[in-house]
Parts: structure tokens; C-alpha cells; sequence
């Protein structure tokens, strides 16, 4: 095949990965603005979008995989390829980690702890910065900013203490917080994963610039 059809091929991946990464980071967003704000709407908004998230990323898994079969590519083309199927896998996640918690919002019918919820707020925005940093930096091919925003995950994780032990206090004041506590810390649970997923991505970019994956070498403590 032309190595210009193979571009073009690669330039239309590239720009359909950005449009799932949009409509993800929207996703997380709006599922988080629900949580604050009460709003029932908004996740059940939320819910049915990540409908349209399923189909988007099985949509691009189909074309990446005709793109490999019939265009035969070889070495960066064939890593961003694979990548980008990790990676449509990846945001999938992060959607289904967004309806979770617009799950736990309906389910709960409103948290109202202005609180915790700031906090799990920020968790969402950070998350969502980073998810939109990491789809940049693996389209544009940037290790050095993928690093970066791997290491951003401590913020996340800090965050999440911080919730957690605002979320055990309340339970302290008054146990008839408990079911309340529950829906929100099962929603943080699904910020803190949606920005491990994030990492992932960052790893992949990583991957795609480098050739190898620079944990690879690291011994897991068991």
C-alpha cells in the first residue's frame, strides 16, 4: 500500500483518539459536577453517554485492526497502533469509572456534604487535566511530558487520603452518615482508578516514542 494511504490511515486514528479522549474527559467531568451539585439529570446524562463511549471505542478497535491487517506496518507505525487499541481499552475504563459515579450519585439521591464533595471535585478536574495532558503527549509523541504527568498521579492518591479521612470523621460525628460515606467513597475509589488508567496512557506514549517501556526492568515486590 502508499505510504500516503497509510498516513492519511494514521492521521484519521489519531484524530478519532482524541475525539473518544474528549468525550471521556467530558464524561469524568460532568459525572463529578453531578456529585457537587446534586444534580440527578446530569448523571443520569452521564449514563447514557457512556453508551456512545462503548460504541466509539469498539468503532475504532475495528478500524485499527483493518488498518494493521491490510497496510502491514512496521515498527513506530505498528507500536502506535497497538498503543492506540491499549489505550481505546483504556479511556473505555475511565468512561465506565464515570458512570459509576454518576451510579453512586443516583443511587445515593444527593450526598450533600459540601465537604468531602469539594474534595472529591477536585479529584474529578484533576483527573480529567491529566487525561487531557496524556492523550496530547501520546498523540504528539512527547515522552518527557507523559513522565510528567505520571508523576501527577501522587496528587490524586493525596486527595483521596484527604477524602477518606474527612469521609471516617463524619461517620465519627454522626453514624447516620454511613450510607452516604459509602456512595462517596465508592465514587473516589472510581477518581482514584480513572488516574491510574491515565498513567497507563502516559505509559503507552512513553512506549510509542522510546521503543521499550521503561518499567519493564523493575522488579514488582511481591
Amino acid at each position: 500500500m502508499p505510504r500516503l494511504t497509510l498516513d492519511q490511515e494514521l492521521q484519521n486514528i489519531s484524530d478519532d483518539m482524541l475525539i473518544l479522549g474528549s468525550m471521556v474527559e467530558q464524561a469524568l467531568v460532568a459525572s463529578v459536577q453531578a456529585l457537587k451539585e446534586n444534580d440527578m439529570d446530569k448523571s443520569r446524562f452521564v449514563q447514557e453517554g457512556d453508551k456512545r463511549i462503548n460504541f466509539k471505542r469498539y468503532q475504532m478497535e475495528g478500524d485499527i485492526i483493518t488498518v494493521i491487517a491490510t497496510q502491514s506496518p512496521l515498527t513506530r507505525d505498528l507500536r502506535f497502533l497497538a498503543s492506540a487499541m491499549n489505550i481505546c481499552t483504556e479511556l473505555e475504563r475511565i468512561g465506565d469509572y464515570a458512570k459509576a459515579i454518576a451510579s453512586a450519585n443516583l443511587l445515593s439521591g444527593g450526598v450533600s456534604m459540601p465537604g468531602p464533595l469539594v474534595i472529591a471535585y477536585k479529584m474529578g478536574l484533576k483527573g480529567a487535566d491529566m487525561l487531557h495532558r496524556a492523550m496530547t503527549a501520546f498523540i504528539e509523541g512527547n515522552a518527557d511530558a507523559a513522565r510528567k504527568i505520571i508523576y501527577e498521579d501522587d496528587i490524586v492518591d493525596a486527595l483521596y487520603t484527604q477524602l477518606y479521612n474527612a469521609c471516617i470523621n463524619r461517620v465519627i460525628e454522626d453514624p447516620r452518615n454511613t450510607d452516604r460515606i459509602n456512595y462517596l467513597l465508592w465514587a473516589a475509589h472510581n477518581l482514584e482508578r480513572s488516574a491510574d488508567r491515565v498513567t497507563n496512557i502516559c505509559e503507552r506514549a512513553i512506549y510509542v516514542k522510546t521503543g521499550f517501556f521503561e518499567y519493564e526492568n523493575q522488579i514488582p515486590q511481591l
